[in-house]
């Protein structure tokens, strides 16, 4: 609550909070949202397909839109240890998109998401466009990515998208550089790209919270230059409950 107050001086178009597949980090989100509403209207939870039944993912789609949330970001998302496949309704995020589009037409704006350096586990490249569009088709409306620090990845992944037809607005995804500890070990997790010159320079700092902080400040501030010039629609951050670091890279911006 903090954190999205702080960052309300820079007038976001929303906020969107994460999501864990049931139980009590469910109902965590649901929660988190109503709270994160009560500053800002426009805030979108998360909302994964694995793990969860029809009717469980249909309780909170209707919950959310009786609420008036208007925005959701719809995924795939991880299996909870020890589940199978079998055990959920739905299998990919194309159709978790055409349920919610099925079940609440145009009630709301769907973010999906998008991998410029692929996902950890498609199988190509062209899998990964495929999929993607796939999402669109399916009644999405944009694109979030996963964060990334090549530029030339996303544009390399939109010229593709474009050549192939897609024209959906894919929103380029921001992590600030706070950690490198952090940062190592949740790009291996996930699969995100540390460029090698980036992954050197890091190490040889990584004792100097301060120097790492002003380096990662200035690399993040480049990296987000480049993307607005090649026509990126705008930018999503990974605040990671911190507004200070996104902030201080939007006044660089003169955002």
């Amino acid at each position: 609550m903090a954190t999205q107050k702080k960052l309300l001086v820079k007038k976001p178009a929303f906020f969107s909070c994460t999501f864990g597949a049931g139980g009590s980090t469910r109902d965590n989100t649901r929660s988190m949202v109503d709270l994160l509403r009560e500053q800002f209207a426009d805030t979108a939870p998360h909302l994964s397909c694995l793990g969860q039944s029809r009717e469980e993912i249909m309780e909170l789609v209707n919950g959310y839109k009786d609420k008036g949330v208007k925005r959701i970001v719809a995924l795939r998302g991880d299996l909870p240890s020890g589940m199978g496949y079998a055990q959920s309704d739905l299998k990919y995020a194309d159709e978790l998109v055409a349920l919610i589009r099925e079940e609440t037409g145009d009630h709301f704006h769907l973010e999906v998401a998008a991998y410029p350096e692929n996902h950890p586990q498609s199988r190509s490249f062209d899998d990964d466009i495929a999929h993607f569009q796939r999402k669109i088709d399916a009644g999405a409306d944009s694109g979030l990515t996963q964060y990334f620090y090549n530029a030339d990845a996303y544009g390399y992944y939109m010229d593709e998208l474009r050549r192939r037809g897609c024209d959906a607005p894919v929103y380029p995804g921001i992590m600030p550089i706070l950690n490198v500890a952090n940062l190592f070990r949740f790009s291996d997790n996930c699969g995100a790209d540390i460029p090698r010159w980036l992954r050197g320079r890091l190490t040889d700092l990584q004792d100097d919270e301060a120097t790492v902080k002003a380096f990662g400040e200035e690399v993040v501030t480049r990296l987000c230059e480049r993307l607005l010039a090649m026509g990126a629609p705008g930018l999503h951050f990974y605040t990671m409950n911190q507004a200070a670091p996104v902030i201080r890279v939007l006044d660089n911006l003169g955002l």
